[in-house]
């Protein structure tokens, strides 16, 4: 797994939040959105500030983004915002690790790619659960355990469908 990965992918939202497809839907467009803000804001930051100031203005802006978006969920969507409760909090993490990962080298293609990656990770997993849930009567499907072993299965079926097999010359050798 490469850094792009690890800065895309947080687990905590993606497991923890994406009992329901709305849940998920809504993981997913706040952290695509508060990511994208993030770095929209950071970026003409970066030739003024040093590393250090770098990072910490990265994390308070990471914290008003998340701040701001708690608070207009308190407001405006109460019961969405007891149904996510504490993952909405963790975006400003993903929001730091993602800048930190990047050091200015992307373009705003990738970063959307990336988001766009991480979002149909997350609709796709909340959607699963939800079917089996609901249509199967699988209930282990809702608790963190299975989504545990539903993201599993998610990633044997892409390593399956997507990635070429390696050469026969270089199976079994190190």
């Amino acid at each position: 797994m490469n850094k792009q990965w690890l800065a895309a992918m947080s687990l905590a939202p993606i497991l923890g939040a994406t009992q329901s497809v709305l849940n998920a839907c809504a993981i997913a467009g706040f952290s695509v959105m508060l990511i994208a803000l993030h770095q929209a804001a950071m970026s003409p930051l970066q030739r003024w500030l040093e590393a250090r100031s770098r990072i910490l203005a990265s994390v308070l802006l990471a914290a008003a983004l998340v701040t701001c978006l708690e608070l207009s969920l308190r407001a405006w969507a109460l019961p969405l915002y007891q149904a996510l409760s504490p993952y909405p909090a963790l975006i400003a993490v993903q929001c730091v690790v993602f800048q930190y990962v990047q050091d200015g080298r992307r373009r705003w293609r990738d970063i959307a790619r990336l988001l766009s990656g991480f979002a149909a990770l997350c609709i796709t997993l909340g959607i699963c659960r939800e079917l089996l849930a609901g249509w199967a009567g699988l209930h282990l499907a809702t608790l963190l355990p299975g989504a545990f072993f539903l993201l599993g299965l998610l990633l044997a079926l892409y390593n399956r469908v997507c990635l070429r097999r390696a050469p026969l010359r270089r199976q079994g050798k190190r």
